[in-house]
């Protein structure tokens, strides 16, 4: 009896091991899978889901793709007059939580939300994902309801009285793009935190596997609602992978206060199927993989910078009310350039095409081993400036002179020039000071940035100050709260001000535009001036900072990457971002010093390339490739 009982629990114990083990494994490797967004953006019915889902099983399951994620707004009813941000026509419960619109998703019926869907979506192998936006939705608070105490199964209750969605939700703090949808919730009180519990729970309940947690990250962070789902996250009985987005102008220094909360966290504007959204993504990925961002220590195991989906295939556009209907603008060439950037910056891999019209070309792109490979089982995965390259006079349509170039240099050393760029920061960062009232023009309503300058004789950058909109609004009862808060003006003459995240979501090419709007009365426009010169922003708790930054008088020419892998493998990605022909060489001896311990110095190299399959046979003290325009090359060297 006493064995019994012993091996009883030595089983027990086991498990809980096995349990802990598995959890702190978490997203060990960058998450890869599909998403819904790309290719039906917020349509999706659930016959077409699962039938997507049963093709992903078949098809790219045996490649990795283990996540079938619906995005967002599977809530609102597909009816006349709704769209993306349209307002009143989500399914919410009686406790404010948004549930599956049972038109769409008629196995929600019931009360039983997603319980069904996740479990077909399991029985095919696959992990079943869904998307959420930030808070409360506009729609529970105006509708007042309670909120649910999951500890009791009854309404919230708390000093006396019952809580409801109108005390949690900050209404100064709606999502900057979706203004109608969702706002912050306030978690410093114990009924915004049994909110975000009941819905994390519930998601869990369902059988969810994976989260996207939307406008939270970037220009629209919000540092207390990830910081309690990921402490309530850690308390569920399943582990549920968490993602962040938009990555709109997110740094590596905002990174690092949330990666160990989280598993994966976008790191750009949404990625769309345009070359410059491609080229968008080489500097940032860089700045993530210098700042060893990659595979660092995240919720119950890694996180990822993810530089988002992969738009090819079937798509749709960004905010249609219609499913996929064309064809991805990016031809072969660009897609594989993407593809290569992706995996060497080890980013998540989430398909966003329609799975149902799967083409050849498509599946070759995202299944491609040697660079699956790069993905999940590389390591020292950086860029590697030191190539040279030989480019024709095609690639210079605005000259006159016909000439060849060869240049060897750091990617750095490009002709330049000095411009302000305007940005935001985590307020802990040295970089954010340098903010003070200055009289301009004998006028001292001005704040102005002096900090990190380059020249002493450069003119300081200003902006005119008044008191915010919402201080001045005489039906704002609670005014002390706005008190010191400012708007920031571009002019006196223009009534735009400084926003700190747009209006709309951005792609990834459209990041450089303008911090500027026309003003309005919300805390995205709100901005207080602390004593150590540091201007914070009362939507995401920011810092405005201002670089001084060497725009490249060329914005084409060409990159490397370069990664070892877990079999003695070295490999060299040669990307040419110009519009002709470029041959791109490196050097043995630098790519020795950028990897030691390889065998590169002492050893014998054999080189492969990885999309055309050729054979270079042996490398000698220099490895070049003639690479397409737009195109990249997977150098694979096996040293001996």
């Amino acid at each position: 009896m006493k064995f019994l009982f012993l091996f009883s629990f030595l089983c027990f114990f086991l498990g809980l091991l096995s349990q802990r083990v598995s959890s702190q494994d978490h997203a060990s490797t960058p998450p890869r899978g599909w998403n819904s967004y790309d290719s039906f953006i917020w349509t999706i019915s659930e016959a077409e889901f699962l039938q997507s889902s049963d093709i992903i099983s078949k098809q790219l399951l045996p490649h990795g793709y283990e996540y079938a994620v619906v995005d967002y707004l599977w809530y609102r009813r597909k009816v006349p007059g709704a769209y993306v941000d349209s307002l009143g026509f989500d399914v919410i419960d009686e406790w404010g939580r948004p549930i599956p619109d049972p038109d769409r998703w008629p196995s929600s019926k019931g009360g039983k939300g997603f319980t069904e869907v996740a479990a077909k979506v399991h029985s095919l192998g696959l992990k079943f994902g869904i998307h959420v936006m930030r808070g409360i939705s506009t729609q529970a608070v105006n509708a007042n309801t309670p909120i649910l105490d999951t500890t009791k199964g009854t309404a919230y209750e708390e000093s006396g009285r019952k809580w409801t969605a109108q005390d949690i939700g900050i209404k100064e703090r709606t999502c900057a793009w979706m203004n109608n949808g969702f706002m912050s919730v306030n978690t410093e009180l114990g009924a915004g935190k049994a909110f975000l519990r009941s819905l994390y729970q519930q998601y869990a309940e369902w059988g969810v596997d994976f989260v996207k947690n939307d406008c939270v990250f970037g220009e629209d962070i919000d540092v207390p609602e990830i910081s309690f789902v990921s402490e309530v996250l850690k308390q569920l009985d399943r582990p549920i992978l968490y993602s962040l987005s938009p990555g709109t102008r997110a740094t590596p220094t905002m990174a690092k206060g949330i990666s160990g909360l989280v598993n994966m966290y976008r790191i750009t504007g949404d990625d769309w199927d345009s070359w410059g959204d491609v080229l968008a993504h080489f500097d940032v990925s860089r700045d993530f993989a210098a700042a060893n961002m990659i595979g660092a220590n995240g919720l119950l195991g890694k996180s990822w910078p993810d530089l988002d989906m992969l738009p090819l295939g079937w798509l749709s556009n960004a905010g249609s009310n219609d499913g996929p209907h064309r064809y991805t603008n990016l031809g072969l060439r660009e897609q594989r350039t993407q593809m290569t950037l992706w995996s060497m910056a080890k980013s998540p891999l989430m398909f966003g095409g329609d799975v149902r019209k799967l083409d050849d070309d498509t599946v070759g792109v995202i299944t491609n081993p040697t660079l699956l490979e790069i993905n999940s089982f590389s390591s020292n995965n950086k860029e590697f400036p030191y190539v040279s390259s030989n480019l024709s006079a095609r690639a210079f349509k605005n000259d006159d002179l016909v000439h060849t170039w060869q240049a060897r240099r750091h990617l750095a050393d490009a002709k330049s020039s000095d411009t302000h760029v305007l940005g935001l920061t985590t307020c802990a960062d040295v970089k954010a000071k340098g903010w003070s009232i200055q009289a301009v023009d004998q006028d001292p309503e001005h704040i102005c940035w002096k900090g990190n300058s380059r020249g002493k004789r450069r003119a300081p950058f200003c902006l005119n100050k008044r008191e915010s909109l919402l201080a001045l609004d005489e039906d704002i009862i609670d005014k002390q709260k706005y008190q010191g808060k400012v708007n920031l003006l571009a002019s006196d003459k223009m009534d735009l001000c400084l926003h700190a995240s747009p209006k709309r979501k951005l792609t990834s090419k459209e990041l450089k535009r303008g911090f500027f709007s026309p003003c309005r009365w919300d805390a995205n426009q709100m901005w207080e001036l602390n004593s150590n010169g540091t201007l914070v922003n009362s939507y995401s708790g920011l810092c405005a900072t201002i670089n001084s930054v060497e725009a490249q008088a060329n914005s084409q020419g060409v990159r490397s990457w370069i990664a070892t892998g877990q079999k003695g493998q070295i490999y060299v990605a040669f990307f040419n971002l110009n519009d002709d022909w470029a041959t791109i060489t490196a050097q043995k001896s630098d790519l020795a010093k950028e990897l030691p311990g390889t065998k590169l110095s002492t050893g014998s190299c054999k080189g492969t390339e990885a999309w055309s399959g050729q054979d270079l046979g042996i490398i000698g003290q220099t490895i070049s490739f003639s690479v397409i325009p737009h195109g990249a090359a997977v150098i694979v060297l096996q040293c001996t």
